[in-house]
C-alpha cells in the first residue's frame, strides 16, 4: 500500500569483514583493511587504523556516529513529505488517481509521512548500496573521503536505512489504527496484522506488494546487525549471509513499483526509479569480474573436479546474471516500458483500497 519498505566490505586487519550495512552488494564480500587496504588474504601488508579508529565497530560506537546522517534523512524525510502533501492538495499527484478519497491531504497526512519515509528509506538504501560496492570492488583514484571515513559512512547510513524503514512501517501501521472506528484495542491488533503479518493485508495489490515490503524489512534488520557478532558467528558465515541482503534492497525497489501511488502509472518518475539501478548493476558487474579477493577470481579453466566445474560454472552464471539485468535495465529505461498503467481503472476502490 506504500512506497518501499525497504524497503543491495572492508575488514578488519584480522580479515573479518567490516560493514555494517543491511543493505550492499550480493556478490561475494571484498575483505580490506581497517585503513581501505588488502587484508593479507591478498598477500599484502594492512594499512595502519587512524588515531582514534576502533579496533572493532561496536553498535554502540556507529549509533554514536549516525546523528549527523541520520539528521540529513529526517531533512530530506521533511522535503519529500512537503512535495507529496502540496502534490495531493494540488490534485497533481497520482495518489489522487489511485485513491480519490486521499484528496483530503489534511486527513490523510501520517500516510504521506509514512509515504515520505519510505522514499527516503529508498534513496537511502540505493546509497548503502553504492557505497558498499565501491568498497568491496575496484575503488576510483580519487575519493572524497578516506578508506575509513567511507567505511563507518557505509555502516552508518545501513543504520539510518533500517530506521527509516521501521519509522515508514510504523506510520502506515498508525495511520491505520487512526482511521479504525472499533475500540483501540481492536484497532491495534487489525492494523499490526495489516503492517506486519504477511498476508494480513488482503486488499487488491497489496496482497502481493504487502508481503514483498514486509520481506525487506524482516531480513534487513538480522541481516544488517548480523555485523556486529561476526566474530561470535564466524567471518566466513557473516560472509555467506551478508550476501543475501542484495535481497532486501531487490524487494524494496520491486515493492515501490508494484504497489507505490506516486509511481502508480507510466511517466517519469516511475521511469526515473528504473534508471537509479543502472549504476547499481554497472558496480555490480564490475565487482563481480575485478573481485578484491584472490579465492573469487574466476579461474581461466573449470577445473578437474566435480566441485570445481560446479563452482566455476556458478561464477559464469552469475555474472552473465548480471550482464542480462543491466541490458534490460537500459532497454527499460530506453523504451519507456516500465510496467506502469496506461490508464486509471474503472474502479479504484478495488485496486488499491487502503481502507
Amino acid at each position: 500500500m506504500t512506497n518501499p519498505l525497504p524497503t543491495p566490505e572492508p575488514a578488519a586487519a584480522d580479515g573479518t569483514p567490516k560493514s555494517a550495512a543491511p543493505i550492499t552488494e550480493p556478490g561475494p564480500a571484498a575483505v580490506t583493511t581497517a585503513a581501505g587496504g588488502a587484508a593479507p588474504d591478498d598477500g599484502q601488508v594492512p594499512a595502519p587504523r587512524q588515531a582514534g579508529e576502533p579496533k572493532r565497530p561496536t553498535l554502540r560506537s556507529d549509533l554514536r556516529a549516525s546523528w549527523p546522517d541520520g539528521l540529513v534523512a529526517l531533512v530530506i524525510t521533511a522535503a519529500i513529505f512537503v512535495l507529496l502533501y502540496l502534490r495531493i492538495r494540488n490534485k497533481t499527484s497520482s495518489t489522487v488517481t489511485v485513491m480519490p478519497f486521499m484528496a483530503d491531504a489534511g486527513g490523510f497526512w501520517m500516510y504521506f509521512l509514512s509515504q515520505a519515509f519510505g522514499w527516503s528509506a529508498l534513496l537511502w538504501a540505493w546509497g548503502t548500496v553504492i557505497l558498499g560496492l565501491m568498497l568491496s570492488g575496484p575503488r576510483p583514484g580519487r575519493l572524497p573521503l578516506s578508506g575509513p571515513r567511507l567505511e563507518r559512512l557505509h555502516r552508518t547510513t545501513s543504520l539510518n536505512t533500517i530506521a527509516l524503514i521501521v519509522a515508514h512501517a510504523l506510520l502506515f501501521g498508525a495511520e491505520l489504527v487512526r482511521h479504525d472506528t472499533a475500540s483501540w484495542n481492536s484497532a491495534v491488533a487489525t492494523a499490526f496484522v495489516e503492517a506486519f503479518v504477511p498476508g494480513g493485508y488482503d486488499s487488491g495489490t497489496g496482497r502481493i506488494a504487502m508481503p514483498i515490503g514486509q520481506a525487506a524489512l524482516y531480513l534487513a534488520i538480522p541481516l544488517g546487525l548480523l555485523f556486529y557478532v561476526r566474530h561470535r558467528i564466524g567471518p566466513r558465515t557473516w560472509r555467506v549471509l551478508h550476501r543475501c541482503v542484495i535481497v532486501v534492497y531487490v524487494l524494496s525497489v520491486w515493492h515501490t513499483l508494484l504497489y507505490g501511488t506516486n509511481v502508480w502509472y507510466d511517466g517519469w518518475f516511475r521511469t526515473s526509479v528504473w534508471l537509479l539501478q543502472l549504476p547499481i548493476a554497472a558496480l555490480l558487474l564490475l565487482r563481480l569480474m575485478r573481485p578484491a579477493r584472490r579465492s573469487e577470481k574466476l579461474p581461466a579453466h573449470p577445473g578437474a573436479t566435480a566441485g570445481a566445474r560446479t563452482g566455476w560454472a556458478l561464477r559464469v552464471g552469475g555474472r552473465l546474471a548480471v550482464v542480462a539485468v543491466l541490458a534490460a535495465l537500459i532497454a527499460v529505461v530506453a523504451s519507456g516500458s516500465d510496467g506502469g498503467r496506461t490508464t486509471p481503472p474503472e474502479d479504484t476502490s478495488s485496486t488499491h483500497n487502503h481502507d
